[in-house]
């Protein structure tokens, strides 16, 4: 019997961790359960138009300011994601072709025969993400037999960002879904609010797999592992001197010395190329499988924690958004493990003892609920 086929339409993959593993995640889970699923790899299209002004502006950064960069940015974000396009090479296929405006979003998708496709998860939903938001609320589609759903997508921020003719727009492209499930309990409120249909609130995908199936990913790199190394993992998107100063008292307090896991380096274009390369996928999930404690800005780091079972605290950055944080936090009944200057890492939050038997069996419940969601929508 021919599997169905699906289409996940997420974010464009870069070197995200947590942008890669999710989509990972999702497309992993769908195999697992028998469909033929797929990535549409729908990049941004703002880039065509901006090429020849960002060569322009680049040959005078390196020719007349004489800075340490490359005249195409293409080949210098060639060479600093090597290690993470070798994963998405390796683990997230089959994709379609490489496409880059909605026009092509509807010709192309056609020529696939999709049963369904899937927009999740990842921010899919915030208008300052992306280039034109009615493609991710499948405004390409214009076939009545596709089944349309949402998965653990999500708006970023508690608060709405649509203009008035966007969410015209995905108001009316919503109602053709099957179904709509959100990351955040907020997303259920804003579609509720603003397009008047019900959302379930599900688990990230990166929660529909087991632990194990991340640790056979760390076995690539990492083949003769036997007993985590420990230390403190830190894994911190915006560093500030409020953070170094936490970092320094958790280590201080566990006597542990801290390591990262990430390139501090990827983003300063100040620095030689070569040392901007961002380390592989596999090497940043060894580090929370290494980790004896985990100090972090990031959501998928938070994850990751949980899953991998790692005492942890979550530094937050209101900038980014907090309702990722709380949402996840609360409904495992850990909202203490969130802090927003080292003035609240009171010592009891470093002595706190995990529950994790609990908390896992609280993760298996929400997965059940969130599987429940795919499959019965599926249908």
């Amino acid at each position: 019997m021919q599997k169905r086929k699906i289409g996940i339409l997420t974010l464009p993959l870069h070197s995200n961790y947590g942008g890669l593993l999710q989509a990972y995640a999702l497309q992993m889970f769908l195999k697992n359960n028998g469909y033929d699923a797929w990535l549409i790899n729908y990049r941004d299209r703002s880039a065509r138009w901006k090429k020849p002004f960002s060569i322009v502006k680049r040959m005078l950064l390196k020719y007349v300011l004489i800075k340490n960069i490359t005249v195409f940015e293409e080949k210098e974000q060639r060479i600093i994601r090597v290690h993470t396009q070798a994963f998405i090479n390796k683990h997230i296929n089959p994709q379609t072709q490489a496409i880059y405006t909605s026009e092509e979003l509807s010709r192309k998708i056609d020529n696939h025969s999709f049963y369904a496709v899937i927009v999740g998860s990842d921010q899919v939903w915030r208008p300052q993400y992306v280039s034109k938001i009615e493609d991710y609320f499948f405004d390409f589609i214009k076939s009545k037999n596709i089944i349309k759903l949402s998965y653990a997508a999500s708006f970023g921020s508690s608060d709405w960002n649509f203009s008035p003719i966007q969410k015209m727009n995905c108001a009316k492209n919503i109602q053709s879904f099957k179904a709509v499930s959100v990351r955040e309990d907020t997303g259920v409120e804003l579609c509720k609010e603003h397009f008047e249909v019900e959302a379930k609130h599900v688990l990230d995908p990166t929660m529909l797999l087991e632990k194990e199936h991340y640790y056979k990913l760390v076995d690539e790199i990492d083949r003769d592992k036997k007993q985590p190394k420990g230390g403190l993992l830190v894994y911190i998107l915006d560093d500030s001197e409020d953070i170094t100063e936490t970092i320094t008292k958790i280590s201080k307090h566990l006597a542990i010395e801290s390591f990262r896991i990430n390139n501090k380096k990827t983003y300063n274009k100040s620095v030689p190329l070569k040392e901007r390369i961002a380390p592989p996928v596999e090497n940043w999930l060894k580090g929370f499988y290494d980790a004896e404690f985990v100090i972090a800005d990031s959501f998928h780091a938070c994850v990751f924690s949980i899953i991998f079972n790692k005492p942890f605290i979550i530094y937050g950055n209101k900038r980014r958004g907090m309702t990722r944080f709380t949402s996840i936090l609360s409904k495992l009944g850990l909202e203490d493990r969130l802090i927003y200057s080292s003035k609240d890492l009171v010592p009891e939050k470093l002595n706190y003892a995990f529950n994790w038997t609990q908390i896992n069996e609280r993760v298996e419940c929400l997965k059940k609920d969130s599987v429940s969601f795919l499959q019965e929508n599926l249908k």
